[in-house]
């Protein structure tokens, strides 16, 4: 079964998965791959903080990016697809600190590592993001050249999709990322259900006493970010506050709040 890859995927429709698609990823031309942008708000000053680099393709088959990166991991692809993106996104770039997804793949098939990548040459802070579960499946390469490649980037380790399922908390200490992305489960419909308020509370109680900052996505709802912002939560991404665009829209900061 394919794992999830990056925050940019959605959940891949079932009609959808039984149907291959016509062409193979390493097939896609640099000028087919686009990006959109999504500011990750500081819920304390309501500014940008960061924003994620989102991949988009532009062929109709790979228009979904579930099937895209689901395709990517399949086929062997994923190093070339993440350099694709990565050329089309820090080409257009705003000028904030900027989290990139990255798949462990990426690491073992030695594109990342290239010294020509943009990654080498963006001058505003980077956030590299890897998913909970990658971490655990592929963790001596994230704890050893995934942090390495932090470490000569001077840049941060980001575990996404923290919470979902049954979280491994001593593997995400070793990791020492220097910031948590709440799986958006815990997020939607927070404020319906007070034992979500409960886990929001104490997971951010966690992250801090690990030197860990912690975003929530997903928010879609003003209730919604009421119960982050009640939690603690460090820093807020959702639709809510801005939608992924290239160029990135501005912030909107609901009322009353």
């Amino acid at each position: 079964m394919a794992k999830k890859l990056w925050t940019q995927t959605a959940e891949v429709p079932e009609a959808l998965r039984s149907q291959p698609p016509p062409a193979r990823v390493r097939a896609i031309e640099a000028n087919e791959m686009g990006v959109a942008f999504q500011p990750i708000v500081d819920l304390e000053t309501k500014e940008i903080f960061a924003a994620e680099m989102l991949a988009r393709c532009r062929r109709e088959m790979f228009a979904n990016p579930a099937i895209l990166f689901e395709q990517a991991e399949l086929q062997g692809a994923t190093g070339r697809l993440g350099r694709l993106t990565r050329e089309a996104g820090f080409a257009r770039a705003p000028e904030v600190p900027l989290f990139v997804n990255l798949h462990p793949h990426e690491l073992s098939e030695r594109w990342i590592v290239r010294p020509d990548d943009p990654m080498n040459f963006f001058e505003h802070g980077l956030f590299l993001e890897v998913t909970e579960s990658a971490a655990f499946d592929y963790f001596e390469l994230v704890s050893g050249a995934l942090r390495e490649l932090c470490g000569r980037l001077n840049a941060q380790l980001v575990v996404d999709d923290f919470g979902a399922g049954q979280s491994n908390l001593l593997r995400i200490a070793e990791l020492g990322p220097a910031i948590v992305k709440l799986d958006r489960s815990l997020v939607m419909h927070a404020d319906q259900h007070a034992a979500k308020q409960v886990i929001l509370r104490h997971l951010v109680r966690l992250c801090e006493d690990l030197g860990a900052r912690v975003v929530a996505e997903g928010i879609e709802t003003v209730d919604e970010l009421r119960v982050v912002i009640d939690a603690g939560v460090h820093y807020g991404q959702g639709y809510l506050l801005a939608r992924p665009a290239d160029p990135m829209n501005e912030v909107v900061w609901p009322d009353g709040l």
